[in-house]
C-alpha cells in the first residue's frame, strides 16, 4: 500500500530527460529498446482471475500476483491442478476482474467478513454454478441492485470491500510493471463493466493508462448504461484528473442482438445531453473494439446484406440459420445465443454504420481499431495455443470431455476457440507508449497466432516493398493503421502491407501465410453503404493438412503489397483494414475429438456445428478516407 501510495503521489515525468517519443504521466525508466518507428508488442487485455465472480464460482484461485507472472511466462495452477505455461512470454496485460460484484467477492470468501454467512455466499463457497448464474441474472435487471443480507444497508459493506479490492488489484499491477529500463512486462489497470439489460451483451473493458483512477470501479450499479459509464469516467478521470486517461472497448457485440452499436441509445431519456455531444463523448471514450476472444467473431457475419464473404464464417455462436433481427429491432438473450442477430453485431458494420453516422454529426462515432483477447476465466492471459487448448472457464471446461459437450447455464464450451491477442505498434514497452499507441489505433487483433502485420495508407512511393526504409518513408508520407486520411484526393492512396507469418517456437512451429485481403467499405452521396473484399496475395507454396494427424504446412513466410483501390472515389467516405490468413489448420475441437475412439466420439463432434479445419488470422485496425467538408 505504501508503494502504490508513492506511485499515485508522483506526477508526469521523465527521469531519463524529455523525450520526443512518448509522453510519460508517471516517474519511469525510458525503456533500453525504444524507436521511433515503432516496435511491436503483443498482449491480452481481457483477463479475469479469482476476484471475478464467475471464474472464482469455478475454480479459479490463483492470485493477482500469480496472473501477472504467468504472463511473464511462469507457470500457473489452473483448475482441476492442470498447470499450464505460456510458450512465449507476453509484454503487456491488463487483469480486468469484473468491476460488479469485486466487494461481494470478498464478503463471500472472507471469514469473519459481515456477509459471509449469507444464503447466497452458502452456495458461492460449495461451488454450486447457480451462485454465478444469481449473481449475473441480476445485471440484467432494468436497475441492477446489490443484496442487503450481504452487502449492508445501502450496500455499504461490499462498497467499501469493493475498493479495498481494487486497491490490492492495482498495487499487484504496479508490483508487476518492469519500470526499469528492460520493460520486460508493462500492466495497464482495468477491470470489466459487466451489464446484459434483456440477457443481451453489452459488457466493456475499461482500461487506464496508469495508477490514477477512481477508487473503485464505476460497475452496472452505479452506471446502468454505456452513457452512465462514459459520463462518470469523465466526472471521475478523464476530465477531473490531469493525469487519469480511460479508454472502454466494447467486447462480444456479436451476442448484443443490435444493441451495442445502435444508435437509438442515444434517443434514450437517460441521455441528457444534445446528440452532437453524446455522440462526441462516444467517440472519445471508445476508439476501440474487440473483434475477437474466445466467445466467437465480431467481424462480420453473412447473410446481414451486403455481398457474400467466406471467410465470415470464421468461429460463429449463432447458427447460420438463426433469426435476423429488421434493422430498427433490438433482440433479447444474446448471452446465451437466443433472440435474433443483428446486423450491428459485427465490427465491419458498425464501421459503415459510422460512416452514415458522420453525414448527420461533426464526428464519426465509429472509428474502431480492432483488438484480439482470451477473455480467459483461468488467470491465463495469452494462453491460445490451439494444439494442446485448456479452456478458459475453469471446471465448466477442464477436462475434454467438458470441452467438448454443451457447456452449464452460463458458459458454452464446444463452439468456443482458444481466444485471441492484442498486437501494438508502440514506442517502447511502458504503460504510456503501450497506451498512446491503443488511443491513436495502431493496434490489431490476431486470433491467437503472432503474425506481424504493417499497414500504411497515403501518397506513398511506389517502391516500399524494395526499401530498407519503407517504414521511416511511409510514415514521412503517410498515415499507419487506426489513421484519417484527409481529402480531397486526385486519386486513391496507397496502401503499402507488409506481413510476416508466426515462425513459432521449437516446440510449437507456426505455419505459412495464405492469403492476404483488404476489406473496403464506402458511402455513396445517397446513403447506400458499399462494400468489397479485394484479394491481394496468394501463397506461392499451397497449404497441405494431414487429416488424420494434423500436420499443416506451406505457405509463404511473407507478403508485401502496395494496393490501390479500383473503386475509390475522392468525394466518397470510405475505410480500408487488411486480413492476412494462414494456411489452413485443424480447429482446436478436432484435435481433441480425434482423441476417441470412432465409437466413443462425444455427439457433438460429428454434428456439423463448428469448422473441422480453421484458418487463423491477423485483422489491422481501419484506415479512413475523409473528403474535405
Amino acid at each position: 500500500m505504501l508503494l502504490l501510495a508513492l506511485v499515485l503521489a508522483c506526477g508526469p515525468g521523465d527521469p531519463g530527460g524529455a523525450s520526443p517519443l512518448v509522453t510519460y504521466t508517471e516517474d519511469r525508466t525510458p525503456c533500453a529498446h525504444r524507436s521511433a518507428e515503432r516496435v511491436l508488442l503483443w498482449g491480452d487485455l481481457h483477463v479475469h482471475g479469482s476476484m471475478s465472480f464467475d471464474a472464482r464460482n469455478y475454480g479459479t484461485v490463483a492470485s493477482h500476483d500469480q496472473v501477472l507472472a504467468f504472463a511473464r511466462g511462469e507457470p500457473i495452477t489452473i483448475a482441476s491442478e492442470r498447470v499450464v505455461q505460456l510458450d512465449r512470454p507476453l509484454d503487456f496485460v491488463a487483469l480486468t476482474e469484473h468491476g460488479e460484484y469485486l466487494g461481494e467477492v470478498a464478503q463471500c470468501t472472507t471469514i469473519g467478513s459481515s456477509g459471509y454467512d449469507a444464503a447466497i455466499c452458502d452456495a458461492y463457497q460449495g461451488g454450486d454454478p447457480d451462485a454465478a448464474f444469481t449473481f449475473g441474472a441480476e445485471l440484467a435487471a432494468e436497475q441492477p441492485s446489490r443484496s442487503e443480507e450481504l452487502c449492508g444497508a445501502e450496500a455499504g459493506d461490499c462498497r467499501d470491500a469493493a475498493r479495498g479490492a481494487w486497491r490490492d488489484l492495482l498495487a499487484a499491477s504496479q508490483a508487476a510493471y518492469d519500470t526499469s529500463d528492460a520493460c520486460a512486462l508493462t500492466t495497464l489497470p482495468g477491470y470489466e463493466y459487466t451489464r446484459t439489460p434483456e440477457i443481451s451483451n453489452v459488457h466493456r473493458v475499461v482500461l487506464f493508462r496508469n495508477l490514477q483512477a477512481p477508487p473503485a470501479p464505476i460497475s452496472a450499479f452505479e452506471a446502468p448504461t454505456a452513457w452512465d459509464l462514459w459520463r462518470a469516467l469523465e466526472a471521475q478521470c478523464t476530465g477531473a484528473v490531469s493525469a487519469c486517461d480511460a479508454i472502454v472497448v466494447p467486447h462480444n457485440s456479436n451476442l448484443a442482438n443490435g444493441r451495442m452499436f445502435h444508435p437509438s441509445w442515444v434517443d434514450e431519456p437517460e441521455v441528457d445531453a444534445p446528440a452532437a455531444e453524446a455522440w462526441a463523448l462516444r467517440a472519445r471514450m471508445e476508439p476501440l473494439v474487440e473483434v475477437f476472444q474466445h466467445k466467437g467473431d465480431s467481424e462480420c457475419r453473412n447473410g446481414l446484406g451486403g455481398p457474400d464473404d467466406p471467410h465470415c464464417d470464421f468461429e460463429k455462436l449463432r447458427a447460420p440459420d438463426d433469426e435476423v433481427c429488421d434493422e430498427d429491432e433490438l433482440g433479447t438473450g444474446g448471452m446465451r445465443l437466443w433472440g435474433c442477430v443483428h446486423r450491428l453485431d459485427f465490427g465491419r458494420y458498425a464501421l459503415e454504420q459510422g460512416l452514415a453516422l458522420q453525414r448527420q454529426l461533426a464526428v464519426n462515432p465509429y472509428r474502431l481499431g480492432f483488438l484480439g483477447s482470451t477473455d480467459t476465466h483461468n488467470g491465463a492471459p495469452g494462453l491460445v495455443r490451439h494444439d494442446d487448448y485448456q479452456g478458459h472457464v475453469g471446471t465448466v471446461d477442464d477436462t475434454v470431455d467438458e470441452r467438448l459437450g454443451d457447456g452449464n447455464i452460463t458458459h458454452d464450451t464446444f463452439i468456443d476457440n482458444p481466444g485471441g491477442v492484442t498486437a501494438v505498434w508502440a514506442v517502447e514497452n511502458s504503460r504510456d507508449a503501450v497506451f498512446e499507441a491503443l488511443r491513436r489505433r495502431e493496434v490489431y487483433a490476431t486470433s491467437g497466432p503472432r503474425i506481424s502485420l504493417r499497414v500504411f495508407a497515403g501518397d506513398l512511393p511506389e517502391d516500399l516493398c524494395q526499401r530498407d526504409d519503407a517504414v521511416a518513408a511511409a510514415d514521412a508520407a503517410g498515415v499507419p493503421m487506426g489513421g484519417v486520411i484527409e481529402g480531397p484526393l486526385d486519386e486513391a492512396p496507397s496502401l503499402w502491407i507488409s506481413v510476416q507469418a508466426d515462425t513459432g517456437t521449437e516446440l510449437f512451429p507456426g505455419v505459412g501465410l495464405d492469403q492476404l485481403q483488404v476489406v473496403e467499405g464506402w458511402i455513396e452521396p445517397d446513403g447506400a453503404i458499399g462494400e468489397r473484399v479485394h484479394d491481394l496475395a496468394w501463397s506461392d507454396e499451397p497449404g497441405w493438412l494431414d487429416a488424420q494427424s494434423c500436420e499443416a504446412g506451406g505457405g509463404d513466410a511473407s507478403f508485401c503489397v502496395q494496393w490501390r483501390s479500383p473503386d475509390f472515389d475522392p468525394g466518397r467516405p470510405g475505410f480500408w483494414y487488411v486480413r492476412a490468413l494462414e494456411v489452413p489448420t485443424c480447429r482446436w475441437s478436432t484435435r481433441q475429438c480425434g482423441s476417441y475412439a470412432d465409437d466413443a466420439r462425444p455427439p457433438r463432434c460429428d454434428e456439423g456445428s463448428v469448422q473441422e479445419t480453421v484458418q487463423q488470422r491477423a485483422w489491422s485496425s481501419p484506415i479512413w478516407y475523409q473528403p474535405s467538408g
